[in-house]
């Protein structure tokens, strides 16, 4: 996720981790309820826990669950997403 995609990232950090303001972001971890991130305001580090839509119980929902943040996230901050054909998810 952070090597991959670090401007998705900080799209969903900005639209739901309560930090619009935020110029960089990181996920430092996750449990079944919320992905964990560190982002980057006015310079200092902030932890930030972005909830999931659903209580998640298997690996494979994890990658599913951040790309509906990703493509919410556009949405909410009037982003175009990026297309398939650019890294794709």
């Amino acid at each position: 996720m952070n090597d991959d995609h670090p401007e998705d990232t900080l799209l969903i950090v900005r639209a739901f981790g309560g930090l619009p303001e935020a110029t960089a972001a990181r996920m430092t971890g996750l449990d079944g309820t919320a992905g964990e991130y560190a982002a980057t305001v006015d310079g200092r580090e902030v932890e930030v826990r972005v909830p999931w839509s659903q209580p998640l119980t298997e690996r494979a929902q994890i990658r599913a669950e951040v790309v509906r943040l990703y493509q919410e996230a556009c949405e909410r901050l009037g982003v175009a997403p990026r297309g398939e054909g650019e890294g794709g998810h």
